[in-house]
């Protein structure tokens, strides 16, 4: 079973209470030490879809007193893989090659990020962009992350 497929089961089983989803997490910040940087919340996960949101923690923050740049990219990044992974079928994989971003105002509190794509039904080599959208508290887009994924057999 891949990375990404055990992943998919440790939510399948965890999801359903506050204390599953917060295990979940954890196991994601290990599986991928960066991502796990930020302490992602996965809030909402199924193929094509996901939901992941991020407290505004001094670890994360920049010199102008909001969420850094870098911290944004890995919140969109993480948001569109989850979603796109879990599109796959098992014998698929993707490995990201290019992320955009797009900054529209200064990233303050908690932050929510989602993504919808479509998913897959084969391992035929392709390239998709996946957008997230990252929303602040008050529903404002702070920023657009577009993630380009290489997509093929295993």
């Amino acid at each position: 079973m891949s990375m990404v497929q055990q992943l998919l089961a440790a939510w399948d089983k965890l999801s359903t209470t506050a204390e599953g989803r917060a295990t979940f997490d954890q196991q994601l910040g290990q599986a991928v030490p960066y991502t796990g940087s930020i302490q992602p919340h996965v809030l909402e996960l199924s193929p094509g879809h996901a939901v992941v949101a991020m407290d505004d923690l001094p670890g994360v923050r920049n010199h102008l007193d909001s969420v850094h740049a870098v911290a944004l990219m890995n919140l969109g990044e993480v948001t569109s893989g989850l979603a796109m992974l879990a599109g796959l079928p098992q014998d698929a994989r993707a490995i990201l090659v290019s992320l955009n971003i797009e900054y529209h105002k200064k990233a303050r509190g908690r932050l929510t990020a989602r993504t919808d794509c479509e998913t897959h039904d084969s391992n035929a080599e392709t390239r998709v962009a996946i957008e997230a959208l990252l929303n602040d508290e008050q529903g404002d887009t702070v920023a657009t992350v577009t993630a380009h994924w290489a997509v093929g057999p295993t």
